[in-house]
């Protein structure tokens, strides 16, 4: 089996519970062998823990994406800086794996996909919720089970440190400098500006939690369900950290509602109706690794009701995700999370925001 040279740019909490230790767990398929990121302290001790080379330890990202070597990049490093972390990567022709969202603009998606088909390689984008068994079965019950009627996403969840703190250990490093922090702040407000206009900061809040985690629960609704032809109605409240809209397809609407709160659950679903059959995906927390995703039907056929709850695999979903990018990289397959396809988030993004206005 052929074994991918992979760098990763950004070190952090994502990186050291989820992508660092399943690439290590790969190590047929995976070798870590380049890092980078603005910390030194947490470079040095991630380069120590997983045996990179100091020669392959870079605080700059495109020295890192000009190593000759390296089959893939993974790009985890903050939201702001995914686009220009990824065109690094692709001008020297490097496949990419982009955690989500992959960008927060429309007109850096489009610099990606022209980067990407320039480069001819492939991106990726990290929806593993996408890559669960338990999805991609409830993908093919769906487009079985006759006209849809309703149909119910939702995502509410304690704040990640609540779960994290009790499960994980995280290096948190404590010299990045003051001058970074605010070049983050500043960019990220002008790509914001730049998405929705000018808005006020419990709307700029809510972009954000769209982008950050509803880009999972969207992107699964529309490969569920498919795009909305329009959001009827949306609002946001609590300075953006919760937001419900309306959708409307053919036949049918959706709600959608999501929001953090510091109670100590995960609440991550989707669910969809027929006339005598529901089809359920239920998450579980992604940061505590293993923890099953479950697919929930409830039927009725005559005077018969059925209710089965399956858990097609103890496998975490981000690890079949990895396992998918290794075929991108090595066979040449075509992800199904392409820039493309993560664009039209963007867009439904963007009706939300429009629709929350228009409710004032």
């Amino acid at each position: 089996m052929s074994r991918v040279k992979v760098g990763v740019i950004g070190l952090g909490e994502v990186a050291q519970i989820i992508h660092l230790p399943i690439l290590a767990s790969l190590e047929d398929r995976f070798e870590i062998a380049a890092i980078c990121d603005i910390s030194p302290s947490l470079l040095r001790h991630i380069g120590e823990r997983y045996r990179v080379p100091e020669a392959m330890r870079f605080t700059d990202m495109e020295a890192l994406c000009a190593v000759r070597e390296l089959d893939a990049v993974f790009v985890l490093n903050s939201d702001e800086y995914h686009t220009a972390a990824t065109l690094a990567a692709l001008r020297h022709r490097k496949h990419v794996l982009l955690e989500k969202p992959m960008c927060l603009t429309l007109a850096d998606a489009d610099a990606i996909i022209r980067a990407r088909d320039e480069a001819g390689t492939q991106v990726m984008i990290g929806y593993m919720r996408r890559y669960a068994p338990a999805f991609t079965e409830a993908v093919e019950l769906v487009r079985g089970m006759g006209p849809v009627r309703y149909a119910r996403i939702r995502d509410l969840i304690g704040q990640n440190a609540y779960f994290i703190n009790q499960s994980s250990r995280v290096f948190r490093p404590a010299d990045i400098p003051p001058e970074a922090i605010e070049e983050r702040m500043q960019l990220a407000a002008r790509q914001v500006a730049e998405a929705i206009g000018d808005a006020p900061p419990d709307l700029v809040n809510a972009y954000r939690l769209l982008n950050g985690l509803n880009s999972h629960d969207l992107s699964a609704m529309r490969e569920l369900i498919g795009m909305p032809s329009r959001v009827i109605s949306a609002a946001q409240w609590n300075d953006g950290s919760f937001i419900h809209a309306l959708f409307e397809f053919d036949g049918f609407n959706a709600t959608f509602e999501t929001g953090v709160h510091r109670i100590g659950r995960f609440d991550a679903h989707l669910e969809v109706y027929s006339d005598t059959k529901a089809v359920k995906v239920q998450y579980n927390n992604p940061y505590i690794r293993h923890l099953p995703t479950l697919l929930i039907v409830d039927e009725t056929n005559g005077d018969a009701f059925a209710a089965s709850e399956t858990r097609p695999t103890f496998k975490d979903p981000y690890t079949i995700e990895i396992e998918t990018f290794h075929d991108v990289v090595t066979r040449g397959i075509k992800p199904k999370t392409t820039p493309e396809d993560a664009k039209q988030d963007l867009i439904l993004f963007q009706w939300i925001i429009d629709a929350i206005r228009r409710n004032g």
